[in-house]
């Protein structure tokens, strides 16, 4: 950060007084280094939002180039501050110095991709057409107004800048609320968009700023005057803010809410390929996001040979300190409750009939040192794999946990003897986001990608990354159908059909009891 820790509000940086309650974070890696120090206040909410409602008509009649210009100011800045950013993004959320950089770097490449006008901006640029001799018609598309962006830890810059740059491109004003584990990621954000709508002489307020926990996120979310709820995080946090605005069905909700998602391993996978990207994909971000993969499906023509090479892939990755220089792919969960949610979750798999083939651990709780750590970090876990007997008991019916996301590094492993029984597998959870399947058999790629529920489907790559150009959202309980990525600018405006004629001959209508010739207002 660049100021001390404060709201942003209506252009100004203040820091919340009445009925404020304090706000730390400390680093995952070191619970004695305080990164951000500051205090949050329900009150600011409506003081946000009231700048935001103030400033939005400005904004949006600077129009869509204007705008762009602000947008490019702001994409300047933050490829600028790439280093600067990993840095924080390392402090307080614990991700390793090259997954810090690569979020860093996402910032400006948003802002690449939502001004492409051969991507997803043609979507939403007005258009004519031809509708009679004499009649034509046109559609805009307008901003909703005030939207509120909550934004998640595991990408607490990338993921609500995903929200703000389309929001903000068509029009809209916006309130943030980042997750209360990244309050100095999130206003770290925010200065940058603050710095470029000042130099661009953009109004006052365009983008607000409001910290806190669950008590601000409601206030948010339940306000009067917000046109649009943009979130990402778990589903039940969705499912409170749908609840929220269920006499709202004007509100613009877009909601990105997680998953239980599969990769499914056929037998004439690619066995090294099939091996590296299910581990990458599982343990990425020490299992904190949400296309981690966590449900393996291996079919038996393969599974002697590629779970042994699973679980000896688990246990060589390399776990430490973060901001270490040499190599570490995993550094610690974002808190000492997120450690005990994973190993109690191994626990409730294990107690279920699930087989540990390879232990989630505390570090320093049955985890040696010679098992790739490199020390130096805390609430560090482990790679766990278990091995289950699927994730549906019976027809219809889910067994233990199979709609619980476990935000860790845990997954879980079954064995299917048919394309039919993987596919089934597969699609056992209310999740929706993400799969994918290792096979070189076109058919039974076809089949999946026609045949599993899910938003994100891939093909000999694993569920965990996502590509800039695409849409990026699920189904069930993962999304409500409103993907971000390159369809983030669809949910940020509404459009709006107008029919122009340009003769007065208008046809008298049935019914309307005028002569013949007579004008209007004979009668």
């Amino acid at each position: 950060m660049q100021r001390a820790p404060a709201n942003s509000i209506g252009g100004e940086w203040r820091v919340p007084a009445e009925g404020s309650t304090p706000l730390v974070s400390r680093s995952p890696h070191d619970s004695t280094s305080v990164v951000y120090d500051g205090r949050a206040s329900v009150a600011d909410v409506t003081l946000a939002v009231r700048a935001a409602r103030a400033a939005q008509p400005a904004w949006a009649k600077l129009g869509m180039a204007g705008r762009a210009t602000v947008l490019r100011a702001f994409a300047q800045r933050a490829k600028a501050s790439e280093a600067r950013l990993a840095g924080l993004l390392t402090r307080e959320v614990g991700k390793v110095a090259w997954d810090a950089l690569a979020e860093a770097q996402l910032l400006a490449a948003k802002v690449d991709v939502t001004l492409d006008e051969q991507g997803s901006l043609r979507r939403v640029m007005p258009f004519d057409v031809a509708i009679g001799a004499t009649r034509s018609g046109r559609c805009e598309f307008r901003a909703h107004g005030v939207m509120a962006v909550l934004g998640p830890f595991n990408f607490p810059m990338h993921l609500p800048n995903g929200h703000i740059v389309p929001a903000l491109l068509l029009g809209n004003s916006v309130v943030f609320k980042p997750s209360d584990k990244a309050p100095a990621c999130g206003q770290a954000l925010v200065e940058l968009f603050d710095e470029a709508l000042r130099e661009c002489g953009a109004p006052a307020g365009v983008v607000n700023l409001v910290q806190g926990g669950a008590d601000v996120a409601k206030a948010l979310v339940s306000h009067d005057d917000v046109d649009g709820v943009l979130f990402t995080g778990s589903w039940p946090v969705g499912r409170a803010i749908m609840e929220a605005n269920l006499n709202r069905p004007g509100r613009m909700l877009a909601l990105e809410m997680g998953g239980n998602n599969a990769a499914v391993v056929m037998p004439d996978a690619h066995l090294r390929q099939a091996v590296i990207e299910c581990v990458r994909s599982a343990f990425v971000g020490s299992g904190q996001r949400c296309t981690c993969t966590r449900r393996i499906i291996v079919h038996r023509g393969i599974a002697d040979r590629f779970v042994p090479a699973l679980c000896k892939a688990a246990s060589s990755l390399i776990l430490g300190d973060p901001r270490a220089t040499h190599p570490v792919f995993m550094g610690p969960l974002i808190s000492k409750e997120a450690c005990e949610a994973v190993i109690a979750a191994q626990a409730r798999f294990a107690a279920s009939g699930g087989q540990v083939l390879v232990m989630a651990s505390r570090v320093g709780v049955g985890f040696g040192e010679g098992q790739g750590f490199v020390g130096g970090a805390e609430n560090l876990v482990s790679p766990g794999v278990m091995m289950v007997e699927g994730f549906f008991a019976g027809e219809g019916e889910p067994a233990s946990g199979a709609d619980v996301e476990v935000f860790g590094p845990l997954v879980r492993v079954c064995i299917v003897d048919s394309l039919d029984e993987a596919i089934a597998q597969a699609n056992a959870t209310r999740f929706g986001l993400a799969a994918s399947i290792f096979t070189t058999d076109e058919g039974a790629q076809q089949r999946f990608l026609h045949e599993v529920r899910a938003g994100c489907i891939n093909i000999n790559t694993g569920t965990a990354g996502a590509s800039s150009k695409l849409p990026f959202g699920g189904l069930g309980l993962s999304g409500n159908h409103r993907p971000a990525g390159a369809f983030s600018l669809d949910y940020c405006g509404y459009p709006v059909g107008t029919m122009v004629e340009k003769s007065d001959g208008a046809a008298v209508p049935v019914g309307f009891g005028w002569g013949e010739g007579e004008k209007a207002g004979k009668r």
